[in-house]
């Protein structure tokens, strides 16, 4: 090795810690990184690419795995400022499996220019499915059809698989419609957002020379937030490693919160099962929080069953106490949330510094409206905001179509955008025409099937459009945004929606910005092509997009992974809403409870100087004012932990006061799963699951009208009942 080498790679162990530095250092072998939170896990993983890329490989072997565009498009900031040697690939999953399967297309059986389907693509062609079927949207929702396909697909079930596991009618009935729905994306030459996993792992696993060939170029494997890797994900990363077997894992297993959409956390539990002669590095050293927010969120995580052990610790101050703020409704806890923002801008804090956090997206309507009240300044981080308005939906549409002529989905969105004559009655014919041939829809459209005569007076105005859309294939080789812009004028979109903008709204500078952004990302991208952009804009996901406004942040727990904050509030912590109650037909299950704590660690791990608790006593839901019982997370933390303040009524605040611990029944010791209790308004039932914590008791009865109600015993009305007393 060179002496300027060497001198780089001695540099990048500078300012490490020594079990940073031994994550960094060790090159040969399975490595697993358990790094706590705020515990410097990015700057391990940057500067071991860097390493390997300068001292082990060269640096194409380096492969960089993570899950956001947004955590890649850091990893790949952080490398290039290191000054390590270019080359190394830095991406998500998805976007490594959409890159490899449309370089290696042909033995995948796909078609190069294939279309990514987005949520509402999918769901749209999923309704097709369930038609195609005679089944109806009504018995059959497309939303629940399209989680249900997407956990399938992560747990690498194809239809057949999917079918063979299904049980009684419904579940059989999906399976048909499963089968039709992968049916039709094939015909239109497109795979959504599952796919892109599931393909590329079983292509891995069936074609050993495929599989031979991407582990030789990827020597080195790093794979981010491992404890979020699903059954495809894993099968991914095995398959590339499963010779040279170099692949570093880095996760926490407190941190998976993502079992709901297949994240599998014993993936990371079992590594040293996967891998015996795995070395382990154990990142405890906390860099973000204060020490007392780090003692409420360990003690909280110490609960869980499921985890390996760190012991995290802190150099940073203690801090201010974390407060957990008791108020009487939804509504007072979002207009305490304002006043406490309103105080702390008052004294010199910026709004960006601050967060609210919460379970779901509906619990967001008080506190918008709080906000507003206020003039406080928020933004709501719901995805990707942009990219699902219309105007710019309408342009990707086109985009699609005049790229993959056998997308029908996109084609059909845009065959009257604008609006140009071509009504349904014209649709239905030239699809009637389209199956009858056997052909694309594009291939009659643009005159490549046959006459129009079937279509009647349209005809000319199909002609047209079949011709514009042929003028835009043959400009193809143009750059990205050149050619969207000749699609915007010529279509007639920019016009449309400029004849459409207000003083508040201006759908055409939304389409002027989406050019801005195919332009920069053309200079990131010397010579890239429209599918490379579009690929690019397809796989964007939630908080990409999250605007750096001075404005207080709105999300869900969920969102929050991997941010921080100054400043943090997580509101709604009561039983039912965190944790959050699981259907009747799921059921819930201790694996539930430990993934809701797992979240609700998160959310209080993001704060780095101030952490607030907020319940209510009473909360709107599904428009019934109900009482609540606050959350066993609260309970589990030693009170001399927390600081406990109440808000009184008219909103002022109270005294803390030593808050009420309840009562157990004086025959506890006799209470027991199976025993049968009554309750006042409920009746007679039995106890289903008995859980005793460290202060509070949580039982779960089943009644007698079928229905299943949870409770904090010490504040429940159940009596329980002699077997012999019933009647």
């Amino acid at each position: 090795m060179s002496h300027g080498r060497t001198q780089f790679v001695d540099s990048l162990l500078e300012g490490l810690t020594e079990a940073q530095a031994a994550a960094v250092r060790h090159v040969e072998g399975p490595l697993l990184v358990l790094a706590g939170a705020g515990s410097g896990k990015t700057r391990v993983i940057t500067r071991r690419a860097a390493h390997l890329a300068c001292a082990a490989a060269r640096p194409w072997e380096v492969l960089a795995i993570t899950f956001t565009n947004k955590a890649a498009q850091e990893m790949r900031e952080r490398i290039a400022a290191l000054g390590a040697p270019a080359g190394i690939l830095a991406c998500t999953f998805h976007s490594f499996c959409a890159r490899t399967l449309r370089i290696h297309h042909d033995i995948a059986g796909l078609d190069a220019n294939f279309t990514i389907f987005d949520r509402d693509d999918r769901r749209r062609v999923i309704r097709q499915a369930v038609e195609a079927c005679e089944l109806s949207t009504t018995n059959y929702s497309p939303a629940r059809l399209d989680a249900v396909i997407g956990r399938a697909k992560n747990a690498l079930q194809g239809p057949d698989e999917f079918e063979r596991l299904s049980d009684g009618f419904y579940h059989r009935a999906m399976a048909r419609i499963y089968r039709a729905y992968e049916g039709l994306l094939a015909r239109y030459q497109a795979l959504d957002f599952d796919d892109l996993l599931m393909r590329t792992a079983r292509l891995l696993g069936e074609n050993e020379a495929f599989r031979a060939s991407l582990e030789a170029r990827h020597r080195f494997v790093l794979i981010d937030e491992y404890q979020d890797t699903n059954a495809a994900q894993y099968e991914i990363a095995r398959h590339l490693t499963r010779t040279h077997r170099n692949i570093c894992a880095t996760g926490d297993p407190d941190q998976s919160i993502y079992g709901w959409r297949g994240a599998d956390i014993g993936n990371i539990l079992s590594f040293e099962r996967d891998y015996p002669d795995a070395a382990v590095v154990r990142l405890e050293q906390n860099y973000r929080s204060t020490k007392r927010i780090l003692a409420v969120a360990d003690a909280l995580i110490r609960t869980n069953v499921q985890r390996k052990a760190k012991a995290l610790w802190t150099e940073n101050p203690e801090g201010p106490a974390v407060r957990v703020i008791e108020v009487e409704s939804g509504d007072q806890e979002a207009a305490h949330v304002a006043e406490d923002i309103l105080r702390l801008v008052a004294d010199g804090a910026s709004r960006r510094d601050m967060a609210v956090f919460y379970r779901t997206n509906a619990q967001s309507r008080s506190l918008e409206e709080a906000f507003l009240a206020r003039g406080i300044a928020y933004v709501v981080a719901r995805g990707l905001e942009f990219y699902a308005r219309k105007e710019i939906k309408d342009v990707i549409a086109y985009l699609n179509a005049i790229i993959n002529p056998a997308d029908e989905v996109s084609l059909l969105r845009i065959i009257n955008t604008p609006a140009r004559g071509i009504g349904a009655t014209t649709i239905d014919r030239l699809r009637h025409q389209a199956d009858r041939l056997g052909v694309r829809l594009f291939d009659v459209v643009t005159g490549g099937a046959g006459s129009l005569d079937d279509v009647g007076r349209s005809a000319a105005k199909v002609t047209e459009f079949g011709a514009l859309l042929c003028g835009f294939r043959q400009e193809l080789d143009l750059p990205p945004h050149e050619l969207i812009d000749r699609v915007v004028s010529l279509s007639g979109l920019r016009a449309m929606y400029r004849a459409e903008a207000t003083p508040d709204r201006d759908p055409s500078a939304n389409i002027d910005e989406l050019i801005s952004g195919a332009r920069e990302f053309e200079r990131h991208h010397p010579g890239c092509r429209l599918i490379d952009w579009l690929e690019h804009t397809s796989l964007l996901t939630d908080v990409d997009g999250l605007r750096d406004d001075d404005a207080v942040t709105l999300m869900t727990l969920h969102s929050a992974k991997g941010l921080e904050f100054p400043v943090v509030y997580v509101t709604g912590l009561e039983e039912g809403v965190l944790p959050m109650r699981r259907g009747d037909e799921e059921g819930e299950t201790e694996a539930d409870i430990e993934e809701e704590r797992r979240l609700c660690f998160v959310g209080f791990t993001r704060a780095k100087g101030q952490l607030t608790l907020t319940w209510a006593r009473y909360r709107l839901l599904r428009g019934v004012a109900t009482r609540r019982v606050r959350s066993r997370f609260l309970d589990e933390v030693p009170a001399d932990l927390l600081e406990w303040e109440g808000v009184r009524p008219d909103g002022r605040p109270r005294r803390a006061e030593p808050h009420q611990e309840g009562r157990l029944p004086d025959d506890v010791e006799e209470w027991t799963i199976g025993t049968i209790v009554e309750h006042p308004t409920c009746g007679l039932g039995r106890i289903v699951s008995f859980l005793r914590g460290g202060r509070r008791t949580h039982v779960e009865v089943a009644f007698q009208d079928g229905r299943r109600r949870s409770w904090v015993l010490e504040f429940s009305d159940l009596k329980r009942v002699d077997y012999y007393d019933v009647g």
